[in-house]
């Protein structure tokens, strides 16, 4: 198991390119593990556990994070605007990149990197706005990492000066530890979960750039408390903007678009 975040090791990813022709990857964590072992169970053993599991831990995210140095200089050099968009699952990902892809994706020349365990169904919904998508199936995995990214982007192709949305896997812990080499986190959250969330998940909120607080068509329905989660995002990340927008109806959209757009033409 990868001790960063509880992967499989040497998981096969799948890449799916806008054709929908898929070709495998592995992406195997080459760890030595020559170490020995005796037969008996003083406090030393465990103590050699914790280090070796540190040490592990430490090379898995500079590793990573080497990579997502080249990714940043690729993004650069090219004037290409990444974001990295990162949710729990089912609050609202999809719905509001595929709604950004239809009404603003010619304008800011946007393509996808879709992130999912199993299915290319995400990939396929974003396939039929037009948009450039390739989808990036982890297996095991429970996040994309800055070589999965840069294979997706030699599949994808973007053209210099666009925009690349990358959908990451639908979970609050792991995706927040692993740097893809992007401009700028985003993390969606919605009215359907906890107002809480922000305080259980501060790693996430604290590295994010924006915050958009997804569903707000349905506070009616719900004991939620706007201001509450407001509040612990700043509290645990002062500086984060927090937009409140309906993907589905529409509210706060342009406050949302009005975000890309300065983001895009703040790197041109």
């Amino acid at each position: 198991m990868c001790a960063t975040c509880g992967c499989a090791e040497g998981s096969r990813v799948t890449v799916t390119d806008d054709a929908g022709v898929t070709h495998d990857h592995d992406h195997a964590h080459n760890h030595d593990h020559d170490h020995a072992h005796d037969n008996g169970h003083g406090h030393g053993h465990d103590n050699d556990q914790g280090s070796r599991t540190v040490t592990l831990e430490q090379a898995v995210l500079a590793r990573n994070d080497e990579l997502a140095t080249r990714n940043r200089r690729w993004f650069a050099g090219n004037g290409v605007l990444a974001l990295n968009l990162m949710s729990s699952p089912g609050a609202g990902k999809t719905t509001l990149l595929e709604r950004t892809v239809i009404e603003l994706g010619a304008e800011l020349g946007i393509s996808v990197i879709e992130g999912d365990q199993e299915t290319p169904l995400d990939g396929e919904r974003i396939r039929a706005t037009g948009a450039p998508v390739v989808q990036i199936n982890t297996g095991a995995g429970c996040h994309l990492d800055a070589d999965m990214l840069a294979d997706g982007l030699r599949t994808l192709d973007p053209a210099a000066g666009s925009m690349v949305i990358v959908e990451n896997v639908g979970n609050l812990v792991c995706p927040a530890l692993f740097d893809l080499g992007e401009d700028s986190k985003v993390v969606i959250a919605s009215v359907t979960e906890g107002a809480e969330k922000p305080l259980k998940y501060p790693h996430m909120f604290r590295v994010a750039q924006l915050v958009v607080l997804n569903k707000i068509d349905l506070l009616p329905y719900l004991d939620f408390d706007v201001e509450q989660f407001v509040e612990g995002a700043r509290r645990v990340n002062p500086d984060v903007e927090v937009l409140e927008v309906s993907a589905t109806r529409g509210d706060g959209i342009d406050q949302w678009y009005g975000w890309l757009r300065d983001r895009h033409a703040r790197l041109q």
